[in-house]
């Protein structure tokens, strides 16, 4: 059963000022634009800007009645007092240090930090953030032991006291949650998977995370399902550079999609929201013709014939659900 109603919902580490400076009303109207549209599901982390996104993100929604939306950040990493200089996607963001810190008292730590700049007394869905091999190289499964006995238990414990609704894992790779919802003792009921179930890139999430999490009731909530751009004419494929074969495939399913006068988002967003598991998709934006652009074409109709395309040039695996199944 899906824990959010509504499966559109927005990303907002584009807000943290992702790869270039955001100004602070282009931030504000695409929030406010989301909401405008219906969307009432809101992500975001600390990580995002060193805390930017969230406090941009606490500034809207705090205009709201509480009860009317859904809420989720992250733990796994402290926003410090003290400075540094930036680098890499998120460089135009706040200058706070960040420490990657999985355990029990950080992750309370962090969860207090995040309820001030998001302005709330309260996180419907909190995830364990980026506790994966993309992130800690070698080092992710001793980072995953920790939060394993720090992050995993802390959050069990809010979640059974009712000071959340739900917790899971918040990752680019699939791994990490395969192994956390095999758990017994502090199992998540809901986790974000950012890549890896995507129009673009779904074979192994499909094959192994998917079945299992739909057999244990596990919600999946769907993040860059643009891989970060490539497949909406970005220059970032999973936020890196785009490799060539990346690039073929992108091409060739918009060419078939020119063919039906299907727009690659209504695609992009329709596939990855058509698997069971999936309880939200969630594009990242900071741009109020994106959000307008991505609720139109969550709801676009999409003729059967550009799926049957899709499978037939090997473009999907046979064994995704469709929109049409």
């Amino acid at each position: 059963m899906s824990l959010i109603k509504g499966k559109l919902g927005l990303g907002t580490a584009p807000l943290g000022n992702m790869f270039r400076e955001v100004p602070e009303e282009e931030a504000r109207k695409t929030i406010e634009t989301a909401w405008d549209l219906g969307i009432r599901y809101f992500d975001t982390a600390p990580f995002y800007g060193a805390g930017l996104a969230e406090l941009r993100l606490g500034e809207v929604l705090s205009k709201y009645n509480r009860d009317d939306y859904f809420l989720s950040t992250k733990v796994g990493r402290v926003i410090e007092d003290e400075t540094e200089e930036k680098e890499g996607m998120f460089e135009h963001g706040r200058k706070n240090k960040i420490t990657t810190d999985y355990s029990e008292d950080a992750t309370l730590r962090s969860v207090e930090q995040s309820l001030e700049r998001l302005k709330t007394d309260r996180l419907d869905f909190v995830y364990v953030h980026d506790v994966s091999p993309d992130f800690l190289g070698d080092e992710w499964v001793t980072q995953f032991d920790i939060a394993r006995k720090g992050a995993f238990r802390v959050l069990s414990r809010l979640r059974d006291e009712g000071v959340i609704k739900s917790w899971g894992l918040g990752v680019n790779r699939t791994e990490p949650i395969e192994l956390a919802i095999e758990l017994e003792e502090t199992r998540p009921d809901i986790s974000l998977q950012a890549t890896h179930y995507t129009l673009l890139n779904h074979e192994h999430a499909l094959l192994k995370l998917m079945p299992r999490a739909a057999e244990k009731n596990i919600n999946i909530v769907v993040g860059a399902p643009f891989n970060s751009g490539v497949l909406v004419g970005g220059n970032h494929f999973d936020y890196g550079d785009v490799p060539d074969e990346i690039a073929s495939k992108a091409n060739q399913i918009k060419q078939i999609a020119e063919k039906h006068q299907v727009s690659i988002k209504a695609a992009a967003l329709q596939f990855s929201m058509a698997h069971p598991a999936v309880a939200a998709v969630i594009p990242g934006s900071t741009r109020v013709e994106h959000v307008k652009e991505d609720v139109a074409a969550s709801k676009e109709e999409i003729p059967s014939d550009f799926w049957k395309e899709l499978k037939e040039q090997n473009l999907v695996s046979p064994d995704a659900p469709m929109p049409i199944d």
